[in-house]
């Protein structure tokens, strides 16, 4: 199993370097979405929309132009070309998510659905953007940190064990930084959160330990993130969260491999939660076999719910 997708790692890798192109063409800017919320009662966020396929898109560029990882794409479409998706194709986007349970609504990180969650207390709002994590083996840690260090144009200092593959043993600040245009370190010894050159590797299991996000989203991120705001990285494959009274799941597959059980886990992560007897375990084992990063309904009762109805993107 491991192999095989370290394979299809590499043969991603190889072809976002052979087809540079094809990816990320277009100047990506982002738009600040900040969401209001609060707990318990409304912790999910956002709404899904429709995304007609435009020539030339790939599954890359839909990714990043709803502000996704390539993980929320390849999870809804794992058969879809993601570098010739259907031209004309209506395809669904979840731009929406299940917040993220926290001691201190500050920083979060969620390692399986590798996203960031940045929490703005004075006016209750929350924004998130997708991240880039650590590959098996170079995994994000995780605990509760604080940021304890910030630069622009940051000077990446080689590890020694990469130090052979670069040819150098510290790269200045540019366009082949790894690091992008800013980075926060927190403590956790020698990572950060950073933009990255690489921004196909948003979505994917791709750092040394590091977590990149695209170029566009740590320029928003970094004036905002104070030194000192704690930082919690947390691995929570299952969420659940409400909205209108609704209950929601929010499933993601356990990416560095650390649940003997999934379906147990689920069950363990349901009886903690405190509206657990208005789930229907039924459709929460749906979602759990699916484990495709959609919020999905799981209120026991029929009630229609029209708060997150499909919204049809802008062409």
């Amino acid at each position: 199993m491991r192999s095989k997708k370290a394979g299809w790692v590499s043969l991603f890798i190889l072809l976002a370097l052979l087809l540079p192109s094809l990816v990320f063409a277009e100047d990506f800017t982002a738009t600040v979405h900040k969401y209001p919320y609060r707990v318990p009662d409304l912790t999910v966020i956002g709404a899904p929309v429709s995304y007609t396929v435009r020539p030339k898109d790939t599954l890359l560029d839909i990714a990043r132009r709803n502000d996704l990882g390539f993980n929320s794409i390849r999870l809804l479409y794992p058969k879809m070309d993601a570098w010739l998706p259907p031209k004309g194709k209506r395809i669904f986007v979840p731009t929406f998510f299940v917040l993220p349970p926290s001691k201190n609504y500050q920083l979060v990180v969620n390692i399986p659905e590798m996203r960031l969650y940045y929490f703005n207390q004075a006016d209750s709002t929350v924004q998130t953007y997708p991240i880039g994590i650590g590959v098996e083996g170079w995994e994000c840690p995780v605990g509760d940190f604080f940021v304890n260090y910030k630069t622009d144009h940051p000077t990446w200092y080689v590890p020694a064990s990469l130090q052979a593959k670069y040819g150098m043993t510290s790269m200045p600040p540019g366009p082949d930084n790894p690091l992008g245009d800013y980075i926060m370190k927190f403590s956790a010894g020698d990572y950060g959160i950073h933009g990255t050159s690489m921004p196909w590797g948003v979505g994917r299991l791709v750092s040394h330990g590091c977590i990149r996000c695209y170029p566009e989203n740590i320029r928003i991120l970094y004036p905002q993130v104070p030194l000192k705001t704690k930082l919690e990285i947390i691995y929570e494959p299952v969420k659940f969260g409400m909205r209108n009274g609704r209950i929601f799941v929010q499933a993601y597959p356990d990416v560095y491999n650390k649940i003997d059980n999934y379906a147990q886990y689920a069950l363990a992560k349901l009886s903690q939660y405190p509206f657990a007897k208005n789930v229907d375990q039924q459709k929460l084992m749906v979602a759990i076999s699916l484990q495709n990063g959609v919020p999905t309904d799981v209120t026991k009762d029929n009630f229609k719910d029209d708060s997150l109805k499909l919204v049809e993107m802008p062409r």
